[in-house]
């Protein structure tokens, strides 16, 4: 559920903040497989799988952002809002790419500093879930309940606007339900979940609404405007169980190994070097080189 980005008329082409889009998305691509490949030739663990999903996430980006999306101009601009602003950000957040550049880059001032950001009061705002959740529902209803998506459809800048706030707003909200990556403050299963439910009940109130009632001062036709409100309701329900499903995993696996390094602990106490551990057990040793061979 993630603030959805404006379709371009029939006779527009990408605009500069989607051609923009599809060379970051190709670029974080490229430099997220060059740090997994300089992990793994030093000897340290990292699964594949995550490189395929962010790859995936990479190149779905790009082809949303500047390909030929199928159906009609509603249809197509919700195919773009679920890969955009929710598919992509789930296969994004699920590679880790915060706990993968910290193990990557060596000790220094940029892996520092990477890591007071991270940790910081703001970054721990944006991730609130609940606030993330606001900020995702407030964003559709304001697009699609008043004049602001009619307006993105012939103001190129507006819609360039809008275009690059869904990737940013999608992956806040992602990563503040999932906390796969180190973060300031590790919010409970409960707030996280709930605040999940909460946005996609709106989400999907906001479609059914849709259906009866297209956005202010836009003419789609109504087989146009019925398929795209399809694709909202039900791409939603399926992204949502996915992100659903990861929250599952990530607490019990983060239960399970919580309870092995107690075990650990009791058995052989450690020094004093402080490790941020993510709810998949992906670890990074504060103030040394990064050990490594961490699944």
């Amino acid at each position: 559920m993630t603030l959805a980005h404006a379709h371009p008329g029939p006779a527009t082409g990408p605009g500069t903040g989607q051609l923009l889009t599809v060379v970051a998305a190709l670029l974080v691509a490229v430099a997220y497989l060059l740090a997994a490949g300089r992990l793994r030739r030093r000897g340290d663990a990292w699964p594949r799988w995550r490189d395929v999903s962010f790859t995936a996430g990479g190149v779905g980006t790009a082809w949303a952002s500047g390909g030929t999306v199928p159906g009609g101009p509603f249809t197509g601009h919700m195919i773009q809002h679920l890969v955009v602003g929710m598919a992509a950000p789930l296969l994004f957040v699920a590679a880790r790419p915060l706990t993968l550049a910290l193990r990557a880059l060596r000790p220094g001032r940029a892996r520092r500093r990477l890591l007071v950001l991270a940790r910081s009061r703001p970054v721990g705002w944006l991730v609130l879930p609940p606030l993330a959740a606001l900020l995702d529902v407030g964003g559709l209803w304001l697009l699609y309940r008043t004049e602001l998506f009619a307006a993105t459809r012939h103001r190129p800048l507006l819609h360039g606007m809008v275009h690059a706030h869904v990737l940013a707003a999608g992956l806040a909200f992602t990563f503040a339900v999932c906390q796969l990556d180190p973060v300031r403050r590790r919010r409970s299963v409960a707030v996280r979940g709930a605040a999940l439910l909460a946005a996609g009940a709106a989400h999907a109130v906001l479609a059914r609404t849709l259906y009866a009632l297209p956005p202010p001062g836009t003419d789609f036709a109504a087989a146009d405007l019925h398929s795209g409100v399809q694709w909202m309701y039900y791409g939603g329900d399926v992204v949502d169980a996915a992100l659903a499903v990861v929250l599952g995993v990530s607490w019990y696996t983060a239960g399970g190994r919580a309870r092995a390094r107690r075990t650990r602990r009791e058995a052989a106490p450690t020094g004093g070097k402080q490790r941020l551990t993510g709810a998949a057990g992906d670890s990074v040793t504060v103030g040394s080189a990064p050990t490594g061979r961490h699944r």
